[in-house]
């Protein structure tokens, strides 16, 4: 049986994969190339296509779940704040 290898790719090389496909290079041929599987690169597609908002602007899932990631971290340093007030409020 063959080894499954796990090769990583940096986001500039993504970046450049993608834009060849919007520019009219198939994903077989990028596959083929580049050496990197046609699933993979259909992924970073996904990842890169914008979402139109309700307000008109776009954004890429990628932005989104980096947002939803900030949006966490700032709700969990609100709940230590208010925590910290209640303690200090007391004495």
């Amino acid at each position: 049986m063959g080894k499954v290898v796990s090769k990583s790719f940096n986001d500039d090389f993504k970046r450049t994969v993608v834009e060849l496909y919007h520019l009219g290079t198939s994903v077989k041929n990028l596959s083929s190339e580049y050496g990197v599987s046609e699933v993979s690169i259909y992924k970073w597609i996904k990842r890169s296509s914008p979402m139109n908002l309700e307000d008109g602007s776009t954004v890429t899932p990628d932005d989104y779940a980096k947002l939803q990631k900030q949006l966490r971290r700032l709700q969990e340093e609100n709940e230590i704040l208010k925590k910290a007030m209640a303690i200090f409020a007391k004495k």
